[in-house]
């Protein structure tokens, strides 16, 4: 039996243990074995993590992908994990250690803090996969992945040895995002750009040979800068190529004011002449453009700053080069000065001495730390980087020939414009909690790239011995005698970047690189899911490293999803307070309204705002579905043996099993091209509008009626039009989905492993060799490239139902609505006439006559040659129907308040097109103002032509 009343929660917990328990979701069962594979890798989420609304939007749409193929027979692998996300959770540690009062990691030495961490992970680790498991996430769990497990950790090792090997590792120094605060290197998308309320300097440099005069601009060249500390490591400036103004001074040097080092002023397009003087400063060290602008010009690079933040003169050598003397004693007055305290004091000494021609306040953007919240520093230091250039060329090939496809096409530009410009990646960390890079420095710092220490040992004992540092025999003496050489070769203390052990996740997770059977069955991956900001930093790395080491590309197909926005536009942020948990809406509503919701609203590059009315509105959707299936219940439907609905004879019946068939077509077709809000949307209307509201409501007279043939066969297509709902709806809401199949269906087995609607049949061998000629020598059933299944598309059509039943809701449909726009009390009967009715309807109309009359509010229906005077006229499906409506409506009075309403629609409208005229207010207000008030437009538009349609029907009716 149904429970009375729909609870979600329980039904949740319920359902999750039988999945659990059957092993539903497990790859490779022995019933799948020779089904053709279909896979897909979650982007594995922080092991600090916890659910937010885009893991969930993220995940609800791979789910959606893999209960569907695994309906549709598939063998399939959603491949789960988590990513050991190496700041975060060594800062999570690091906080807790002090929240405790115990031993920082520093004094607890890297052995002891790691142990540490793998304690909290085994302890904390898993909360974000329950978090998974209460979203209805049907991954393999048994698979379930670490990016630090033995056989991952062993595939990053490999990776890491092998491009060294081929050149495509190698160490450099070069400008990195420098976190002042953590003590490391961060990728760009650690990086948050903050708008601040700063200052702009206009300094004035002296040109050298001239006699420095504030007042004489012959004497000095003015730069901008909002950095004036930096000052300190300038080695050049730039200016225009074509700029008049300092055409004389190209080639010329300047003095550095404050430190009298002399540096050459240089043409490059880099400087803008608009901006500004046209001219600016130039320091390599402190700057990523100019880096740039001092490899094109060999500039020397001079770091002014430590890995702290502060600055560092003394002792410094390539600050001190050249310097006149006297500079050295300002080198030891500002040394270990914080950055911004030394700006400060920086800028009093060059106002003393006139170099500030005026200082302006500048609003700009500034990089900082995600995690640190520090003021991010462009640092000079040396680090490990992969070639990414020389392993982008495959990778741009392999999209442009169509091997991979973004959907939304669009999102291939992005991917084309980041690889195509790609540069050096830093993969090296200065962290402990990572993949400790498998690097070993000698006593000479060469260094020894291997597996293992061992084969460490073995490359630097060779090498030394042949570069006769040490004899023969001492070489031997030290392999056999791990005392004799402690301390030899010292190991990178550096971790790898998290991007790195991820960008092997789609055949690292498979058991790469042993040779595991999982590789070879569901390597390539179909589809990959995730979001546009990681395409850089995730996807192209996994088609670099899959196109590389697999020789593969790593999925056929790349959907980007957008933002998760709240409901007026805004992104959401802790700041803005409007972060809405999804956990909180799974306690309050169900976690399967929150997927339907997030499907329903996940239009191909279109941002979602989430409204928790939405959420809401689907919980009433699975109300509507739950109390339905109550109604089945109560009344006895239930499916026969051997029941085939392409038999029935009644025709509402027909007419249900023919909208099911088309629903069930347009839901297959939907998910196939990643367009889950037009499947969701197409269910949606099958279960509200034709199953409950219609089918169920026109099904009533006969199910409550006597006892007969019509009643059986009414009952049984009841509950299979039911069960075909609860199949075709399972992807989207699998709790209660598979709650209903439990109880009502009464038969053998798992909704989540029963077949699909639309049948899938084996292709032919012409179809065979029409794919393996599209695809290439693969065998396309045995590939995970064949993504698109050949079905059987001679399901059920009945036209002649579908033109019956359909001219009866759309008459209904359409009294109801002048019922509603003319203000006619639900009490008040009014009567119908069909005007010049064909045969048809004069045939199906008495079938029809109490249901219409009952679900209409009439009076009566009746036929005439032309719709009487002072009637309403509605157009049905081709045919005249009306409604006289003299004496029943006020017809002045109607027409008053339409043109009221009217009045207040064009006032809405005038005013949102103002604001929408107004290009300040577009440039200025914020991006959800203006969507907002484009929404306004548009609404008020549709409620205007509404309108002017009832206020037209008026005019015909008097």
């Amino acid at each position: 039996m149904i429970e009375k009343n729909y609870q979600p929660a329980d039904i949740e917990a319920r359902m999750s243990v039988v999945w659990e328990d059957s092993l539903a979701f497990k790859a490779g069962r022995p019933d799948r074995r020779d089904a053709v594979p279909f896979t897909i890798v979650i982007p594995p989420p922080n092991v600090t993590g916890s659910l937010h609304m885009g893991h969930a939007l993220n995940n609800t749409l791979q789910d959606i992908l893999c209960r569907f193929e695994r309906m549709r027979g598939r063998d399939v692998l959603w491949q789960p994990g988590t990513d050991h996300a190496g700041i975060a959770t060594q800062m999570v540690v690091e906080r807790q250690l002090m929240e405790r009062q115990q031993p920082g990691r520093r004094e607890m030495g890297r052995e002891k803090f790691l142990e540490r961490v793998w304690q909290w992970k085994a302890e904390s680790g898993d909360t974000i996969i329950n978090q998974l498991k209460r979203l209805g996430a049907s991954c393999d769990w048994s698979r379930e992945r670490f990016t630090m497990d033995e056989g991952l950790s062993k595939a990053v090792i490999k990776v890491f040895v092998e491009l060294h090997r081929d050149g495509l590792i190698y160490k450099d120094k070069r400008l990195v995002n420098w976190d002042t605060k953590l003590l490391t290197a961060i990728s760009d998308l650690e990086v948050q750009q903050t708008e601040v309320k700063g200052h702009l300097w206009y300094l004035r440099y002296p040109i050298e040979g001239k006699s420095f005069d504030p007042e004489d601009r012959s004497t000095f060249i003015v730069v901008a800068t909002t950095r004036p500390e930096t000052m300190l490591g300038d080695t050049g400036v730039a200016v225009h190529p074509e700029d008049e103004r300092y055409q004389k001074l190209i080639g010329k040097n300047v003095v550095l004011p404050l430190v009298g080092r002399k540096i050459k002023i240089v043409a490059d397009e880099y400087s803008d002449p608009e901006k500004g003087s046209g001219a600016v400063k130039v320091t390599p060290a402190h700057d990523f453009n100019d880096f740039e602008v001092g490899n094109r010009h060999g500039l020397r690079r001079i770091s002014v700053l430590d890995k702290e933040g502060c600055l560092d003169l003394l002792d410094n050598e390539d600050y001190l080069k050249g310097l006149p003397e006297g500079a050295a004693q300002f080198a030891e007055e500002f040394h270990k000065v914080d950055r911004f305290a030394a700006r400060k004091r920086i800028v009093e000494r060059l106002e003393s001495f006139g170099f500030v021609e005026r200082i302006e306040p500048h609003t700009h953007m500034v990089p900082h730390g995600d995690r640190s919240g520090s003021v991010i520093e462009p640092y000079l230091t040396d680090q490990w980087y992969v070639d990414a250039k020389t392993l982008a060329k495959p990778a741009i090939a392999a999209v442009r020939s169509g091997e991979t496809t973004f959907v939304p096409k669009n999102w291939e530009k992005t991917y084309y414009e980041w690889m195509e410009n790609i540069q050096p990646w830093c993969i090296s960390r200065q962290l402990w909690w990572g993949h400790q890079i498998p690097a070993w420095y000698g006593p000479d710092g060469k260094v020894f790239v291997a597996e293992t220490e061992e084969e460490a040992i073995s490359h630097a004992l060779g090498y030394y011995v042949e570069q006769e540092v040490i004899t023969a025999e001492q070489g031997r003496e030290m392999a056999l005698d791990r005392n004799k050489r402690e301390g030899f070769i010292t190991r990178d203390e550096d971790v790898l970047d998290t991007w790195f052990s991820s960008a092997l996740w789609p055949f690292s997770t498979l058991g790469w690189p042993e040779d595991a059977p999982e590789v070879q069955r569901y390597y390539p991956t179909n589809a990959l899911v995730t979001g546009f900001d990681i395409i850089f930093f995730w996807v192209a790395r996994m088609m670099m490293m899959g196109l590389h080491f697999m020789k593969e590309i790593p999925f056929s197909t790349i959907y980007i999803h957008a933002l998760v926005r709240d409901e007026k536009g805004a992104k959401m942020s802790k700041s803005k307070g409007n972060v809405i948990d999804p956990l909180n809406l799974i306690d309050e509503y169900g976690a399967d309204a929150l997927r339907f919701t997030l499907a329903a609203m996940a239009a191909q590059g279109r941002d979602i705002k989430l409204a928790t009315s939405r959420v809401e509105g689907y919980r009433n959707f699975a109300t509507k579905l739950w109390n339905a299936s109550r109604f089945a219940e109560m009344n006895n439907c239930a499916v026969p043996e051997g029941f085939e609905p392409a038999k029935a004879k009644e025709t509402l019946n027909r007419w249900i099993a023919h909208e099911s068939a088309q629903t069930t077509r347009e839901v297959t077709e939907a998910i196939e091209a990643y367009r889950f809000n037009d499947a969701a949307g197409s269910i949606y209307r099958f279960v509200w509008n034709v199953y409950c509201d219609w089918y169920v409501e026109l099904a009533k007279p006969v199910l409550l009626g006597p006892d007969s043939p019509a009643k059986d066969e009414t009952r049984a297509m009841v509950a299979w039009a039911r069960d075909e709902i609860l199949k075709l709806l399972h992807p989207f809401m699998p709790f209660i989905t598979e709650e209903l199949w439990e109880v009502t269906a009464k038969r053998d087995g798992l909704l989540a492993l029963a077949p699909w609607p639309l049948k899938r049949t084996e292709p032919t061998t012409e179809q065979l060799a029409m794919l393996a000629a599209a695809a290439g020598p693969t065998d396309p059933l045995v590939s995970p490239a064949f993504v698109m299944p050949i079905f059987d598309h001679a399901d059920f059509t009945d036209p002649k139902a579908e033109a019956e039943i359909g001219w009866v809701i759309d008459l209904i449909t359409q009294i109801r609505s002048v019922r509603a726009e003319m203000n006619i009390a639900p009490a008040t009967l009014t009567a119908l006439v069909l005007a010049g009715a064909s045969a048809e309807t004069r045939e199906r109309a008495p079938r029809w006559t109490d249901v219409i009359k009952r679900m209409a509010r009439l009076s009566d229906i009746s036929f005439a040659d032309r719709a009487p005077d002072g009637a309403v006229q509605l157009l049905v499906r081709g045919e005249v129907a009306a409604l006289p409506l003299k004496g029943v409506v006020d017809f002045a009075a109607e027409r008053a308040r339409l043109d009221k309403e009217i009045g207040k629609a064009d006032a809405d409208i005038k005013r949102a097109e103002s604001k929408l005229a107004n290009e300040k207010f577009v440039a200025n207000a914020a991006e959800e103002v203006v969507e907002e008030e484009r929404e306004k437009r548009e609404a008020a538009l549709a409620r205007k032509a509404k309108l002017l349609e009832a206020l037209e029907r008026l005019k015909q009716a008097s």
